[in-house]
């Protein structure tokens, strides 16, 4: 097979669809690998790294898709890919169509096959690509959301951990799982009072158990609009696999916030869980509405590319193999990962997300 990783071109994006060693493994495999110039450096890896492993270095976008047969990227394709890609193509990346239909009736348009990483589960129905992702994400947006509460950001000047005489800075997350999960452990490591909502018991047990400064809430809507009176940071982290993401924060609750607070929603991927969010980059990562600065930017773990990089190339690297073979869409796990097949949708979780 020959496979392609092109540069990523979405804003500040660092990340690398395959680090040099999964390159050296699909090669020992006999596949045939293209990279285009400069697609590792922002992760810390040189054209030279993966040209010594016996990858083909392209000068240009244009000239990688048009060597390749399997693409894989890391983010979903911006203006820059799409003019390139072809019919012949499979994709394999993340792909975030409930939240986008236009991309997807681009991608229908062109007539090819694409999976998605955040549609891929393993036999227990987890989403075993997605989690580093998630995983980074929920550390990110506690390291961010204690940047913009510092008040030359903007923000109401609280620390999170507070100090023996002062209070400690309250954090609501909403969703227990992956990415909530390690955005509230973080921030009870960091000392602050921190409630989790979720309605799955067993997810709600866990994060209970995990630290004495963590509380947990059934996701009642009057319980989530009472906590966030009195909180310095809310995450948002609810995920309904392949779906969009479910409005749990209206923008009435979002009024009744400090101001100088701050929400990172880390669902923005999947539309988002707050009313007032919407689309942000890193150039411009947030806005203020309502005396609350929002965070919203679409790739966070970009920011870490070169620990991104390593943990989703170890995810995908056995995928990327199994796709090289002819009968890879008779497995249970990648036939469920399809998005778009021969340019049409072909997954009914994202017919459901698209439904009018």
């Amino acid at each position: 097979m020959k496979i392609g990783v092109p540069k990523e071109i979405k804003v500040l994006e660092g990340r690398v669809g395959l680090i040099p060693a999964a390159c050296r493994e699909l090669i020992a495999s006999g596949h045939q690998l293209f990279i285009e110039t400069g697609a590792g450096l922002l992760s810390g890896y040189s054209d030279t790294e993966y040209h010594q492993l016996g990858v083909q270095i392209l000068d240009t976008a244009e000239l990688l898709y048009a060597q390749a047969d399997l693409i894989v990227k890391v983010k979903e394709p911006v203006a820059g890919d799409l003019q390139y890609l072809e019919s012949r193509h499979l994709l394999f990346c993340f792909l975030h169509l409930a939240a986008d239909a236009e991309l997807t009736q681009r991608l229908c348009d062109i007539g090819l096959t694409a999976v998605a990483f955040e549609t891929v589960p393993d036999n227990q129905g987890r989403l075993p690509i997605l989690t580093p992702m998630s995983e980074i994400a929920g550390r990110l947006a506690i390291q961010l959301g204690t940047h913009y509460l510092h008040q030359p950001q903007g923000g109401r000047g609280v620390l999170l951990g507070g100090l023996p005489l002062t209070g400690r800075g309250q954090v609501v997350v909403l969703g227990a799982g992956r990415a909530g999960g390690s955005a509230a452990m973080l921030a009870a490591a960091m000392g602050a009072e921190v409630t989790v909502f979720d309605k799955n018991r067993d997810r709600l047990e866990e994060m209970h158990q995990a630290a004495a400064n963590i509380s947990t809430r059934y996701a009642y809507e009057d319980n989530i609009a009472k906590a966030l009176t009195t909180a310095d940071l809310v995450v948002g982290a609810v995920l309904l696999p392949g779906l969009h993401a479910p409005r749990v924060v209206s923008r009435d609750m979002v009024k009744s916030m400090h101001e100088g607070s701050v929400i990172v929603d880390i669902s923005i991927d999947q539309g988002g869980c707050i009313e007032t969010i919407h689309k942000t980059d890193y150039l411009t990562p947030t806005y203020v509405e309502h005396g609350v600065t929002h965070f919203g930017v679409t790739n966070m773990p970009g920011a870490v590319p070169r620990t991104a990089s390593q943990a989703l190339s170890a995810m995908i690297t056995p995928y990327v193999l199994r796709l090289c073979e002819s009968d890879w869409d008779q497995a249970d796990d990648l036939r469920q990962g399809i998005n778009i097949r021969d340019g049409r949708v072909d997954n009914p979780i994202i017919e459901q997300a698209l439904a009018p």
